[in-house]
């Protein structure tokens, strides 16, 4: 297994082949993407979104999309928008790989934290997110706009 960047600090897709599999396990996590994938994560890019992806054997076992942010309250922060495990790959170590690169980038782009916000009803994900030692800082509120 080894960690690609499919969109890079250029905000360019830099792995185009490994975008049809990646959104095919992106879809498990955000099922209402639309269908051009692509130009969807062109757009996110291009405001600061990054993506990454486990692979092994021609094949897309995770990915995560992230980007770095500047807050009053934390400092720098690397903030994960997405991490999702194809379902047939959970509990072999792909969260954890994905996890672990995106701490050493953190490191690396000098932010103070690295922050995600995972749906409450999401158990299982925050099994796992305990063990690797996150921990639950705040409520995130939200209203929906027309």
């Amino acid at each position: 297994m080894q960690v690609l960047e499919l969109i890079d600090d250029t905000a360019r897709i830099v792995q185009p082949r490994w975008l049809a599999q990646a959104e095919a396990v992106h879809v498990q996590l955000r099922p209402n993407l639309p269908a051009d994938y692509a130009t969807r994560l062109a757009q996110i890019a291009a405001n600061g979104g990054r993506l990454i992806a486990v692979v092994k054997d021609d094949k897309v076992l995770g990915l995560a999309l992230w980007r770095i942010i500047e807050n009053t309250y934390e400092g720098r922060r690397l903030y994960v928008d997405d991490l999702v495990t194809d379902a047939a790959q959970r509990s072999k170590g792909v969260g954890k790989m994905l996890l672990d690169w995106l701490e050493a980038r953190a490191n690396t782009q000098g932010c103070d934290v690295l922050a995600l916000d995972s749906g409450v009803q999401r158990a299982l994900a925050h099994k796992f997110y305990f063990r690797e030692g996150m921990h639950i800082a705040s409520y995130n509120f939200k209203k929906a706009l027309k």
